[in-house]
């Protein structure tokens, strides 16, 4: 009976918590051949590269439903944010300073980042930390990866590993702001010692901290994989469905922290009726992968990849005459009388679409021998997108066809990209290392954009990226590395819809020290990050929430980083990090009152000085565990002008998370109970927002004067989510 009601589970659920390290594979070839679908891409621990390495026991014990970043949110320099409060939706990630869309991010080697943009929309698979074995978290440069240049850090996700055993669970966690989670996660084991096929289901509710900030996100993951000696197959399908109603207006008065200006509806005298009940972010992405791994002999090991990533979604909106565009030009409508008025504006009801393919071709070969290791690595991909926005309903529309478009633009993108590493020892302590990468980016746009206005762009990018650096074995446990690596990047869409960009350079030095014993390690490091027309933050955003770069000319990051692990006792366990760094615009001006100003050397947007991590860790016995998560994020500016109104107050903030697994003797084998209380202090912080200017010449004909505004991104107070974890 037991046997029976089994394979039922097996059939209808499928499994939240991968299996422990141990339990994965017996197989240590297999296992590395895992590996080698992102050998080359990663770090290894003699490489004189900043990194931290995370496995799939750090992330679950957490995963209740939040975001990747959010769950990454105590490693070193992380800076996480949330539209709506809860890490639910959309969320972001800073590291360093940089923003996401200078953080590279691969899943399985190929890039996640979107091409055009550059930015990561985890909100597009969301639960996808359910199917993540480990992670890979290169700070600064890194070592060359696929896709954009790592100007702040690097991501590289390797997703679930071949299980030999048969597994199925259900998860369900459930908390504060109406938040449900459900996932099911299922493993055949292996099938004739050769096939093994698994998969998940998931599916995130949550109304949201702030007003209407809700969220209705659903995902899949379905793997099925070949193995033997030398060989690993497999195809991947993943992706997600996410509808969140709009929050990235922010609120200007942090006495209202929870409202949400989106989707407001007037009267005639200017008062608000209601809100708009779609609008939203409707969107749906669907990754397809095929990864072939082959040993060829003891000395080479070939990968290739291929991958097809399809999307396509739209922000409604609802633009009212008080708010929003409602005019004819804009809408590309023709004025049109009634009697003697002429009608040249209307209240509707937009769509902004985006419909794109992404597709990957890329390759790898690793060479190891004794302590000598080659890896080289190809990388061509294509990006199409098309952007085109939808009038669904206007007041006084005149004559117009339904689904009328009001602009229309598609964006190609190719990339090339070759890397080359050598790993050599010069002797039993010296170890070198040098990375020559190349890429060639072509990038060209055509069509109307929203306006309208003539959208144009037809660049192409060459960049040779090396970096090098030595590692000194001093003992059995302490390690020292200096390293130097050059990046370059090219502009986002964003960036050209808003001026004629250049590229950005940096050189990134890096020294540092790792101190490992068995129960006490040390992680430190120094950086100097020299920036070349760097396209930093404005602290702007456009009119669909993406935040607004401009190139500023020579700016530097300097800062010290340490990390430590260390047993206190049999049952306490200690990781804090710290993060101190000097972020600078050098000789930046700034036309203020119409007037250019030079003010000297400025702080970088969104980079705060002071970043700390802790996470206090108590384990008295094998299945209870309780964890005191704490962050500190000092002050920053969102601006680069210094401006008082831009700053970001400090925030200290510190989460409780508990946990408890029974071993029951019938039905399941497992059931694992977890509670996480976030901010369990109460503290009524911002994490992010927004900052802009503009020149008032209408007041006074005689002067100009500048203005600034602000949003802010508040984030929830007090709040818990409670999970149960059953497994089959």
């Amino acid at each position: 009976m037991k046997s029976i009601y089994k394979g039922l589970v097996l059939l209808i659920s499928l499994n939240i918590f991968s299996q422990q390290e141990n339990e994965i594979i017996d197989s240590l070839n297999v296992f590395e051949l895992e590996e080698v679908r992102v050998s080359t891409i990663r770090a290894k621990t003699t490489d004189p590269v900043t990194q931290t390495n995370i496995t799939k026991d750090y992330i679950s014990s957490r995963n209740l439903g939040q975001d990747i970043p959010i769950l990454l949110n105590y490693l070193p320099g992380v800076i996480t944010t949330s539209d709506a409060g809860t890490g639910i939706g959309y969320t972001g990630i800073r590291i360093r300073g940089s923003d996401a869309s200078r953080v590279n991010v691969t899943l399985n080697g190929i890039p996640f980042n979107d091409s055009e943009s550059q930015a990561t929309y985890w909100v597009n698979l969301p639960d996808f930390a359910s199917s993540i074995e480990n992670i890979q978290i290169q700070r600064g440069v890194g070592t060359s990866t696929n896709g954009p240049g790592a100007f702040g850090a690097s991501l590289n996700i390797l997703t679930d590993v071949m299980q030999e055993e048969t597994s199925a669970s259900l998860s369900s966690s459930i908390g504060s702001f109406n938040t449900f989670k459900n996932t099911l996660k299922f493993s055949t084991g292996l099938l004739n010692d050769h096939i093994e096929i698994s998969g998940r289901l998931s599916k995130i509710t949550s109304d949201g901290y702030i007003d209407r900030a809700a969220s209705n996100l659903k995902s899949y993951f379905l793997q099925g994989a070949f193995k033997d000696k030398n060989t690993l197959i497999k195809a991947i399908a993943f992706g997600g469905h996410e509808i969140t109603y709009q929050s990235w207006y922010g609120t200007e008065d942090l006495s209202q922290r929870t409202y949400n200006p989106a989707g407001a509806i007037y009267d005639q005298n200017g008062l608000i009726t209601g809100f708009y009940d779609s609008q939203e972010d409707n969107y749906r992405q669907d990754h397809y992968q095929f990864h072939w791994n082959e040993k060829i002999n003891n000395l080479w090991t070939l990968s290739f990849g291929i991958n097809y990533t399809h999307g396509r979604g739209y922000y409604e909106e609802y633009n009212d005459s008080f708010i929003g565009n409602t005019d004819f030009t804009y809408l590309q409508l023709s004025p049109f009388e009634i009697g003697q008025e002429t009608v040249s504006e209307t209240e509707n009801i937009t769509r902004k679409w985006l419909d794109n393919d992404y597709y990957v071709f890329t390759v790898s070969s690793n060479f190891v021998k004794n302590k000598t290791r080659l890896d080289l690595g190809l990388l061509l991909s294509r990006y199409l997108g098309d952007h085109f926005g939808t009038l669904i309903w206007a007041q006084t529309p005149g004559d117009i066809l339904p689904r009328k478009r009001f602009y229309d633009n598609q964006g190609d993108k190719k990339e090339i990209n070759f890397y080359a590493k050598l790993e050599q020892p010069f002797n039993d302590r010296i170890n070198g290392f040098i990375d020559l990468q190349y890429r060639y980016v072509d990038y060209f746009i055509d069509g109307i954009a929203a306006g309208p206005q003539i959208f144009e762009v037809d660049s192409n990018f060459k960049f040779f990226n090396p970096k090098t650096g030595l590692t000194y074995q001093a003992n059995d446990i302490s390690q020292f590395y200096f390293s130097f690596s050059k990046a370059q990047r090219e502009p986002s869409r964003v960036d050209y819809e808003n001026g004629n960009p250049k590229p950005e350079v940096l050189n990134n030095f890096e020294l540092g020290w790792r101190v490992n014993r068995n129960s006490f390690q040390v992680y430190s490091n120094l950086y100097l990050m020299l920036y070349k027309d760097q396209l930093a933050l404005t602290g702007s955003l456009d009119e669909v929430g993406t935040p607004i770069r401009e190139n500023i000319g020579e700016s530097s990051r300097l800062g010290i980083e340490i990390e430590i692990k260390a047993s206190i006792s049999d049952n306490w366990f200690l990781q804090p990090n710290l993060s101190i760094s000097k972020n600078t615009n050098k000789n930046f001006y700034f036309k203020r009152d119409g007037v250019l100003t030079y003010l000297g050397n400025t702080k970088l947007s969104y980079s705060p000085e002071l970043v700390v991590g802790n996470i206090l860790f108590y384990k008295p016995s094998n299945n209870f565990g309780a964890s005191l998560l704490t962050k500190f994020v000092g002050e920053q500016y969102m601006s680069n002008i210094e401006s008082k109104k831009s700053k970001l107050e400090s925030y200290f903030v510190n989460d409780i998370n508990i946990s408890y697994q029974l071993k029951p003797k019938k039905f399941f084998n497992k059931v694992n109970l977890t509670l996480l209380i976030n901010n369990i202090f109460n503290q009524k912080y911002v994490s992010n927002g927004y900052f802009y200017t503009y020149d008032d010449d209408w007041s006074s004909p005689s002067q100009i004067k500048t203005i600034e505004g602000v949003g802010y991104y508040p984030q929830a107070g007090t709040n818990l989510i409670v999970g149960l974890d059953l497994k089959f």
